[in-house]
């Protein structure tokens, strides 16, 4: 039997190894060459020490209270020498991959499908030859835009392992990527880099309060997919906000979810005065204390800056701060033509 470890890199690098039953992490690193930090490898310094973020594991009684003490074990904490998987986990190490002597890796995929959506988003499918690479719900890939020597970075929407990797991309008016999807095939090959980032689903242990502002839905798709399929049964509440309503895209799909995952609710706001959407104004104005459940809760926000400082803010005014505030902002890449060369 293996476990499935994710090593989440301080620089947002994430490299998944095998680790075999009765291995430690560190020597299941080590066997993938990757180089976690290290000074005794016998439980006495704390050199090695890092954040198990989801799993179950065992540490034994081999390492000192002076490498990890009691407060640092029950927060959360491990030595990666001493730690023992008994399922898949997930691990933040607190250095950059590349001092671990590491980094992103990279794939090549097909375009499937491009399908646009209004004059607000494009979803791009594509396919993977081989193994389907493994990803953190929530995380992001660099997508190489052929011909043009750069990238653009978009979160998955699909769920990992899928051979088919899905993505909910804005469309920009000029923008390097809307203008060369305009232009693609199916059959197209790309060139990937990832998985990437921080933000991402973490092992659920109380209500969710999901917050998506705009293509920020995309994270949120591939982490209702891996909920629905693990069985969650925690509320889970979705708000999804956009500026028009031509930009309320794959709203089908999250309907889908209320049917396979119980507790699911979700709403969808339009920020547009002169809209006819049953419900305006700002993602802050459609909080409910249910969704927040006095603090008790989760919160994951993708959308722009402006709106993650707004959340920030409405917390702070309101006296609720959530046990957990994972959030990722976004700025949609500017024109090409007002790009430096």
């Amino acid at each position: 039997m293996t476990y499935r470890i994710a090593l989440n890199f301080e620089d947002g690098v994430t490299r998944f190894i095998d680790c075999k039953e009765d291995e430690k992490v560190l020597d299941a690193a080590f066997r993938n060459r990757i180089n976690l930090p290290m000074d005794c490898s016998d439980g006495v310094c704390g050199t090695c020490k890092c954040r198990a973020e989801s799993g179950s594991y065992e540490l034994g009684d081999d390492y000192i209270d002076d490498a990890l003490t009691e407060d640092e074990k029950d927060d959360g904490l491990v030595l990666t020498c001493q730690m023992v998987p008994t399922s898949d986990c997930v691990v933040a190490v607190p250095v950059a991959s590349a001092m671990c002597k590491t980094g992103q890796s990279g794939f090549t995929a097909t375009v499937a499908k491009i399908a646009p959506h209004n004059d607000a988003a494009i979803v791009l499918d594509l396919e993977v030859e081989g193994d389907a690479p493994a990803f953190l719900p929530g995380q992001y890939v660099n997508i190489g835009v052929p011909g043009s020597g750069q990238h653009r970075s978009y979160s998955f929407s699909s769920v990992s392992g899928a051979s088919t990797l899905s993505f909910l991309i804005k469309r920009v008016p000029g923008g390097l990527m809307s203008g060369w999807l305009d232009r693609a095939t199916p059959g197209t090959q790309i060139e990937l880099t990832g998985p990437l980032g921080s933000f991402y689903l973490r092992q659920v242990q109380r209500p969710l309060l999901m917050l998506a502002g705009g293509t920020g839905l995309a994270p949120f798709l591939s982490m209702l997919e891996t909920l629905a399929q693990a069985g969650s049964t925690q509320p889970v509440h979705l708000i999804y906000g956009v500026t028009r309503d031509l930009d309320l895209v794959l709203v089908d799909q999250v309907e889908a979810f209320v049917a396979r995952l119980p507790n699911f609710s979700y709403c969808t706001v339009v920020a547009d005065e002169a809209s006819c959407h049953p419900r305006k104004g700002w993602v802050t104005q459609h909080m409910s204390p249910e969704a927040l459940n006095a603090g008790d809760v989760d919160v994951y926000l993708c959308g722009p800056p402006p709106m993650v400082d707004a959340v920030r803010r409405h917390f702070d005014a309101i006296g609720v701060q959530p046990a957990n505030f994972h959030y990722e902002k976004f700025t949609p890449s500017q024109p090409a033509q007002d790009r430096a060369a």
